[in-house]
This record gives structure tokens, C-alpha cells and sequence, in this order.
């Protein structure tokens, strides 16, 4: 079975074509086929004026149907597409979201923050590690930071906050969002074993890749300062010649790290695991199971 997901983030859209597959011992396989990524940067639009510019509306519609193509190319058996920050805030998300349906048959829901975080922890990745720690799940995007804490096998909380790349390279962000953010880690985190961070989104899998780390080896959080500080220090334009960075991720990088550091200080983790997971991957495992409730698997 063929299953696809896309993901409209604030700064780029992804579509993830994964197969299903079934081990020798019946467990659940997620291979992927194909991610393709366009930087649509929505949120520099939506976090200045409130909505989506006729120009990204354009380049919403064009790819989603260069999406649709792919889809029909693949044979993709079903898809599930979702929309995050810039588009829950954006007055005009639900016209061009019509416009999107009617072009191309795709339905994208818009999700809320909580489902957001719900469906990057469906990747499980915790579930895979030692039972010596508890574990945070940080998913940085443009517009917004999905946090989701897991211990004793349990999922503790799941949160999202208003606190993204974009959104700070725009200063848009108030004190008082960093300090709700700073009390509900050290709220909900204290009292349990102690926090390894677990990563994702294209920032911290570009800062992994840039360190040169093996897969399954964890990035330090003095490792990040270090990043931190030395890219900060540097102009946009040696960020995209010196690390070969693409301007789409060379501007967003710096306050990306701003976000782990805080996250993995405040609950005191000193290591961050960076499994090439997103909401795409989850999307995709969430579809899965929905068929199954269906019944459409046997």
C-alpha cells in the first residue's frame, strides 16, 4: 500500500510518499519512496499582515498541483494533507483552501497546535529508546514550537506554543509567550527521570548534518550553543557560502537554535537525538491507522 501526506508548514511545504510494508514478523514497515520540499514561506506573509499574499496564494495553488501530479505518478493509494501555523492564522486560509479542492481534488485540513504535537509523537520514536530517561519530543517550525513529553511509557503532556523561526525573525514574539513556554517545561518535566530531547525539523536535521555525527549518535546542547553563536556571528551571506546553506534555511537556522537551546535548558536535558522524523512521517502513520479502523487493511 502507497500512502502519501503533505504537510503546509509556515515556511515550507513537503509531501512525503511512503509505502507500507509488512516484516517477516508482521510488523508495520513505513518506506519512504519519495519528500519533495518547497520553500512556499508563508508565514512572512501571515505573521506582517494576517494573511496569504495573491503571490504565495499562486504558489500554494502551483504546487499543490505539481503535488497531485506526483500522487497520480506514484499511484498513491491515499493521502492525508494538513496546514499548521501561518495557515491557522491567516484570515484567508479557508478561500484558498476551497480553491486548492477545487483545482485538485486535495482536502487540507487546517490542524490545531495540540494535533500537531499529537501527530509528530504518533512516530513513537521514544517508545525505541531506554527506560533509564524521560523524553521530549522539540518540533521546531515557522510559526510555532510542538512540544510533547513522554515517561514511564507514558505520554505526560503535549503542547504548542507560538514561538517559530519566522515569527522571530519578524520579532514577533512576546516575553511573556518565551515564559509560558519556560514554565510549562519545567512544570511538566519535573519530578521525572531525567529529559533527553528528541529533534525535529529541517533546522536541527540540517545542524545534525553539518556535524557530521553518526545516525544514532545525540547532539550535545553545548554542541548547539556553539552553533548558536558561531552562526549568529556570521552574515546571511557566509551562512549560505561557508555552510552551503540554502537562503530559505540559512535565515531561519540561527533562531531555530534559539528554540532547542531554550527547550533542552529548561528541562534540563543535556542530549538531543535527531531521527529523520516530521509531522509528515506521523501524518502518514495516523493515516495508516485510520484505515485500519476502517477495516480497509486486512
Amino acid at each position: 500500500m502507497r500512502l502519501a501526506a503533505i504537510d503546509i508548514g509556515s515556511n515550507a511545504a513537503r509531501l512525503l510518499i511512503s509505502d507500507v510494508l509488512k516484516d517477516a514478523d508482521g510488523k508495520v514497515i513505513f518506506n519512504k519512496v519519495n519528500l519533495v520540499r518547497v520553500p512556499l514561506r508563508l508565514g512572512f506573509d501571515v505573521f506582517e499582515s494576517g494573511e496569504i499574499s495573491p503571490h504565495r496564494s499562486e504558489m500554494i495553488m502551483q504546487t499543490m498541483k505539481a503535488y497531485k501530479h506526483l500522487l497520480n505518478a506514484y499511484e498513491v493509494t491515499y493521502l492525508k494533507a494538513c496546514a499548521t501555523s501561518a495557515m491557522r492564522d491567516a484570515t484567508n486560509a479557508s478561500v484558498i483552501i476551497t480553491e486548492v479542492k477545487n483545482a485538485t481534488g486535495i482536502d487540507i485540513e487546517v490542524i490545531s497546535g495540540s494535533d500537531e504535537a499529537a501527530f509528530i509523537y504518533e512516530n513513537h520514536v521514544a517508545e525505541n529508546m531506554d527506560k533509564d530517561h524521560s523524553y521530549l519530543y522539540i518540533d521546531v517550525g515557522g510559526g510555532s514550537t510542538e512540544l510533547t513529553f513522554f515517561s514511564n511509557n507514558k505520554l505526560i503532556f503535549k503542547d504548542s506554543f507560538n514561538i517559530g523561526t519566522i515569527r522571530l525573525l519578524k520579532n514577533m514574539v512576546k516575553e511573556n509567550t518565551w515564559d509560558e513556554m519556560k514554565d510549562a517545561i519545567k512544570e511538566k518535566t519535573k519530578g521525572h527521570k531525567e529529559v533527553t530531547a528528541i529533534g525535529s525539523g529541517g533546522n536541527i536535521n540540517k545542524i545534525f548534518s553539518l556535524s557530521k555525527k553518526k545516525e544514532d549518535k545525540p547532539l550535545t546542547l553545548d554542541l548547539l550553543k556553539d552553533y548558536h553563536k558561531e552562526l549568529s556571528n556570521v552574515s546571511l551571506a557566509d551562512r549560505i557560502r561557508i555552510y552551503k546553506l540554502r537562503e530559505d534555511r540559512a535565515d531561519v537556522i540561527v533562531p531555530a537554535l534559539l528554540i532547542f537551546v531554550n527547550c533542552m535548558r529548561w528541562a534540563g536535558a543535556s542530549e538531543i537525538y535527531v531521527p529523520k522524523i516530521g509531522l509528515a512521517d506521523g501524518l502518514i502513520q495516523h493515516l495508516y491507522e485510520e484505515i485500519k479502523m476502517k477495516n480497509v487493511i486486512v
